[in-house]
């Protein structure tokens, strides 16, 4: 019996011991200090604080103050509980503090009521805390993309220098065996723009911007946006010169008229087509407006028609007139005998009868201009030496005051008559085989394009001062 005694006493010491050692282990350590929230994080209190069994209003007060002072978002916090309701003094700097505060007192075990007394502060205007820690992150942030600047640096350099390379390898080889230098100018611009392309999408990659990348390399999104909006005309005018290339309406020397401008062509690029007009000016239309109008080509038939009017009187034989003026066509170098010339009366007008000539000349040798001016002269001329009137327009003349008038003898008359008619017919047949014979008033017939190319050859070229990256100039 001693000895069981003794037992019993021995498991109590014990079992009082492990009391003891648990309800140390019970004791609440003290409370990590909290980091202060961003602005943009959310703040929610816990649902339920536990102090002890049936908490002391002291206990609880005690707690809470304890938890306010740990997170150092309040200055002075004061907590005191009286038959479970929780008064919260002191002050803090952002509204969202006060309202966790509130809500972690009404969580707190055995608090019946909460009277929030925490003062809000407002912010000085002066305080410019929040401004420099703006600067200090953009500084932090510009620091850490300066290796990033620095690599996408290294790839526009390499991508730059890929585009030379591809350039120079493809004019040795695939665009040596292209002709037409549009088609050329176009593939080459083509080949350089993949490689921009896929540089633009190695430096998005490197800047951390994978999904612009991809947007950028599959053709949608922001370049698409920039083509169909801002680069609207020009994607225009280059997807028109790219037609232009395959149909080939003219070439190089042709003479044509888009939107009643007429001149030679002097370049077709990627932007418009530049003419040398007969004037000799330069004159750039956009590919655009001249694949949607009307393109007259005066050289791709080097047959050109010509015609002119001339009225003769409503005494002549038309048919004579009419052969006359047929032989004189037929007759002249620069008019073809196939198709043959041909005469049409065209008008009964009110003093003459008005005979229209066509005839067809080679016109990528003579000048249509001036042709028609040398056959107007030299009908005219056989027509009056053959006695052909050609009247005006008939007019009345009033004289209001009187016409002195004298009168001659019956032989005077008929002998002045007869002077002035040998004198105007002598006149007359001179004049007109000097008009028949002569065509030195329109020079050699030749046509404008030779001139016009040798004053292409001497006149600036409006693109000589342009650096195009993605081209050479044409020549």
């Amino acid at each position: 019996m001693p000895y069981l005694n003794g037992l019993l006493i021995i498991f109590v010491v014990i079992g009082g011991i492990a009391t003891d050692s648990t309800a140390q282990d019970d004791v609440p350590s003290e409370p990590q200090k909290v980091k202060p929230l961003d602005d943009n994080e959310t703040l929610e209190a816990p649902k339920s604080v536990n102090v002890t069994p049936a908490a002391e209003d002291s206990d609880i007060s005690l707690r809470l103050t304890r938890i306010l002072e740990v997170t150092e978002w309040y200055y002075q916090p004061s907590v005191r509980v009286d038959e479970g309701v929780a008064f919260l003094s002191g002050s803090t700097d952002d509204i969202k503090y006060y309202t966790w505060a509130g809500d972690l007192a009404r969580s707190t075990q055995d608090v019946v009521a909460v009277v929030n007394r925490i003062e809000v502060k407002e912010p000085d205007i002066w305080d410019f805390s929040s401004s420099f820690l703006s600067l200090q992150k953009l500084g932090r942030n510009l620091a850490q993309s300066i290796p990033m600047i620095l690599i996408a640096g290294v790839i526009l350099l390499l991508t730059l220098f890929g585009m030379f390379l591809t350039g120079l390898i493809a004019d040795l080889t695939l665009l040596k065996r292209i002709k037409n230098r549009l088609l050329r100018s176009v593939l080459r611009k083509g080949l350089l723009m993949i490689v921009l392309l896929f540089g633009v999408y190695l430096i998005l990659q490197v800047s951390g911007l994978t999904r612009l990348a991809a947007t950028v390399i599959g053709g949608t999104g922001l370049l698409g946006l920039i083509i169909g909006i801002a680069f609207r005309d020009i994607a225009e005018n280059f997807l028109a010169s790219v037609l232009i290339s395959m149909q080939n309406p003219f070439r190089y020397g042709d003479l044509i008229e888009v939107e009643g401008i007429q001149g030679f062509v002097q370049r077709v690029n990627t932007r418009g087509t530049l003419l040398m007009s007969l004037e000799g000016n330069h004159i750039q239309i956009p590919n655009a407006t001249i694949y949607k109008s009307v393109i007259h080509n005066y050289t791709s038939n080097p047959k050109v028609r010509l015609d002119f009017m001339i009225g003769v009187g409503y005494d002549v034989a038309l048919s004579e007139a009419q052969s006359i003026a047929k032989d004189i066509m037929l007759d002249h170098p620069a008019v073809l005998n196939d198709p043959e010339p041909t005469v049409l009366i065209e008008e009964l007008a009110s003093s003459t009868v008005n005979l229209r000539m066509f005839c067809w000349i080679d016109g990528s040798k003579y000048s249509h201009l001036k042709v028609n001016s040398a056959l107007m002269r030299q009908v005219k001329a056989t027509f009056e030496e053959q006695g052909i009137s050609m009247p005006d327009d008939a007019r009345e003349v009033v004289f209001p005051d009187a016409v002195p008038v004298r009168m001659l003898d019956a032989n005077d008359e008929v002998e002045h008559q007869e002077v002035s008619r040998q004198k105007a017919v002598t006149e007359q047949t001179s004049k007109s085989q000097t008009d028949i014979l002569d065509s030195s008033g329109e020079g050699d017939l030749m046509n404008e394009y030779v001139d016009i190319k040798r004053q292409s050859q001497q006149a600036r070229d409006p693109e000589e001062d342009s650096t195009d990256l993605l081209s050479p100039a044409l020549t």
